[in-house]
């Protein structure tokens, strides 16, 4: 049998000699082809490799954007170390968050990142990839995806106990009452997965840890693994907060073109503020931007005034809206400005009393339309307020609000000096928390 084997072996090598082709043993199919060029194609599907990644559910908009730096700094400083495979990641659609309670916005599930970012510009730093451009080239024919493996990150109750920090990157038993996944019949997990039904892992791994987010290198195993995922992303820690990589990262971060469009239209209409006008002309792509501290901005003073939660959760921060006004109106009159934008998670009658106690101003805030508000959800109009906020002539935030903190950094990035953009609201003018500046770094 095998000398016949043989035979029709040998016969099919000088067949393809004679007609100019020869075989050649592609290891990525671990067959022998005479098409190099489709085994080029499966040997560059075999280097490929996909990062994932989740966060705690009641995490925001923001802080979320916040972990996404941190991962992609990581990836960047990977793809440098490691050039055997290609890397890539998987950007978790956004959704159900609990700011997001617009009833007239529609769904607010599985949306994909180009709804706010700009998806082009983001490449321009890592590799990254849509969520559902994930799923069409991973799975498989049923349209079904298996992850390799998860590693659920869990901090060491034991170091805020003691106070003693260090390193750690344990893989640890999951305790039944706090694992979101469980195990199916066909010996994979099934989990919340982006409350994606047809995502499903090979394995599921608990990892007590403490570190910066490049700590999980040595848990990617790419020999072993095409795919892995980390929940609980949030508590791996930057590697380079407030570095130059760390801002390269976040000048990649440019918001959809839409949105500024929107933002632009605004400000001209109701603020009397334009790019040439204000100094706050950026090039088009980010990697062009210089250092500069030269913007001016519009003739208007923005304020970010939390509500809600902060009241309750940051009470010993937050002032009342009387108290607010005051302090607004000392810094207004001292500007010499008559126009003060506020973006605000506040109710409209809480807002109307802002409002009051400021008769002799113009107080405005961003109102969406129906169009803007179904296409761009909860999110695109947070982003709208941000980017106005970022333009004018003098900022006030929210002390320890992440919403406060992409403002800033946005104004730094920019080119405003300091001094018009760390500035937050006080308790009273005689009680004030300090604000933190982390000033860009080019």
């Amino acid at each position: 049998m095998m000398s016949i084997l043989w035979i029709l072996y040998i016969a099919i090598l000088i067949v393809c000699i004679t007609n100019g082709s020869e075989f050649e043993f592609c290891e990525a199919s671990n067959e022998y082809t005479e098409n190099s060029e489709k085994c080029s194609v499966r040997k560059h599907f075999m280097r490929e490799r996909y990062i994932l990644y989740d966060v705690n559910r009641p995490e925001g908009f923001n802080l979320r954007r916040d972990v996404y730096v941190r991962i992609a700094v990581f990836l960047k400083g990977l793809v440098k170390k490691d050039k055997e495979f290609q890397w890539h990641l998987v950007l978790p659609p956004w959704g159900n968050l609990y700011h997001w309670q617009s009833k007239n916005a529609g769904s607010q599930v599985h949306l994909p990142w180009a709804n706010f970012f700009d998806i082009g510009s983001l490449q321009q730093y890592i590799s990254v990839i849509e969520m559902y451009k994930f799923m069409e080239v991973y799975s498989s024919g049923d349209k079904e995806i298996e992850l390799d493996c998860v590693y659920i990150l869990q901090h060491d109750q034991e170091m805020f106990k003691t106070g003693k920090f260090e390193d750690k990157n344990e893989v640890v038993d999951c305790a039944r009452d706090s694992l979101r996944y469980y195990k199916l019949e066909q010996h994979s997990y099934a989990g919340p997965f982006w409350d994606y039904r047809n995502v499903t892992a090979r394995d599921v791994k608990c990892l007590k840890f403490h570190g910066t987010a490049s700590d999980l290198y040595r848990n990617l195993m790419p020999t072993r693994y095409k795919s892995v995922m980390f929940d609980h992303m949030e508590i791996a820690l930057h590697d380079e907060y407030g570095s130059k990589e760390y801002w390269r990262a976040r000048r990649s971060m440019r918001y959809n073109s839409k949105l500024y469009d929107i933002a632009k239209d605004y400000r001209r209409t109701f603020l009397n503020s334009t790019d040439e006008d204000d100094n706050t002309k950026r090039p088009a792509d980010w990697t062009e931007e210089v250092n500069r501290r030269d913007a001016i901005g519009g003739p208007y003073l923005a304020v970010h005034f939390r509500r809600r939660d902060f009241i309750i959760g940051h009470k010993a921060t937050v002032p009342t809206i009387e108290d607010a006004a005051s302090q607004l109106q000392e810094k207004m009159d001292d500007l010499g400005l008559n126009v003060l934008f506020v973006a605000t998670d506040a109710e409209q009658h809480e807002f109307e009393e802002l409002k009051s106690y400021l008769p002799q101003y113009k107080v405005l805030k961003y109102v969406p339309s129906k169009y803007v508000i179904n296409k761009f959800k909860d999110g695109g109009i947070a982003i709208i307020d941000q980017i106005i906020c970022s333009h004018a002539r003098y900022f006030i935030g929210t002390h320890e609000s992440t919403f406060t903190f992409r403002i800033q950094e946005d104004r730094e990035i920019i080119g405003f000096p300091a001094k018009t953009t760390f500035n937050i609201l006080c308790k009273t003018k005689k009680k004030c928390a300090k604000a933190s500046q982390w000033q860009i770094v080019w």
